[in-house]
């Protein structure tokens, strides 16, 4: 049977003999079904279309999967490699063999995560590609897993799949929303993968927290306070987003700066924040005489 695939979302479901009636993803308040409405893919098919997953590398120990034509959401998925094996972070809401065989290439997968369900894609896939790799899913947001499978491995606060690499539990977006510290990253000044946890601006140079990105839901000032403060102990230097953006250098003063900004927002403390005074009646409108 099928393992079908949310065309909205890419998020994969068990296999049955038919697709789901709806994706609880697509229908909570923080995505959405499309007006043409809810509607099922599978891996093969999209293979047979012409789907194709490319890999390329962005930095030594770093290479980012990139799906071609998008696939739901349309993240692209990161392998971080190190000694002890690989990561991989986001996976695509699809899987080919060839794909299989170019991450097969560069060292496998020893463990697969991701930032929040949104963005998990195929993932119980992947990680039985390569032997039943641990999934590692924020305890907090484990009743999303639209697959429930023994890989999973349920995880609190911080989590460290492999050495050097680092989950952090920081919420906002979904109660579990983590981000990646690789220690290694940036020639040992580090590097954070942030998902939709902190939002990457399309400048390079802000990021920004909501509860709904696409429906435009703010957080309150309080889930930003909660992300600001668990990201400072952080050291990193540059950050990568899941939509191609990067913040080159200065990654954790961006943040800082950014968040505290958003905070002040939130409490109406800009100084333009308030609208100017309103006209008095009598010069609300123009006179009536001639």
């Amino acid at each position: 049977m099928p393992i079908w695939i949310c065309e909205a979302c890419a998020l994969e479901h068990p296999d049955t003999a038919e697709p789901p009636g709806i994706c609880v993803i697509c229908t909570d308040e923080r995505q959405f079904v499309p007006p043409a409405g809810q509607r099922w893919t599978t891996s093969e098919r999209l293979e047979r279309a012409g789907t194709t997953a490319r890999i390329v590398p962005v930095e030594a120990g770093l290479h980012r999967m990139t799906v071609a034509p998008r696939v739901g959401i349309g993240q692209q998925a990161f392998l971080v490699t190190t000694p002890a094996g690989n990561l991989l972070w986001e996976p695509p809401g699809f899987i080919s063999a060839s794909a299989v065989g170019a991450v097969r290439a560069l060292g496998g997968v020893a463990a697969v995560a991701g930032s929040h369900p949104h963005l998990m894609g195929a993932a119980i896939s992947w990680s039985h590609a390569f032997g039943d790799a641990p999934v590692y899913v924020a305890a907090d947001d484990s009743a999303w897993s639209r697959r429930p499978d023994p890989v999973i491995r349920p995880w609190v606060g911080l989590e460290s799949p492999l050495p050097g690499v680092t989950l952090v539990q920081c919420g906002g977006h979904f109660p579990g929303s983590c981000v990646l510290l690789w220690r290694e990253g940036a020639e040992g000044r580090g590097v954070l993968l942030t998902g939709d946890t902190i939002f990457i601006g399309p400048d390079n140079k802000t990021v920004s927290a909501m509860r709904s990105y696409p429906n435009l839901i703010p957080l309150p000032e309080q889930a930003v306070r909660i992300i600001l403060d668990r990201l400072h102990p952080l050291a990193y230097d540059r950050m990568y987003g899941p939509f191609g953006q990067v913040v080159a250098s200065g990654a954790r003063a961006v943040v800082t700066r950014s968040l505290t900004r958003l905070i002040a927002w939130l409490r109406a403390d800009i100084p333009d924040f308030a609208p100017s005074p309103s006209p008095s009646p009598s010069s609300a409108s123009p006179s009536a005489e001639p």
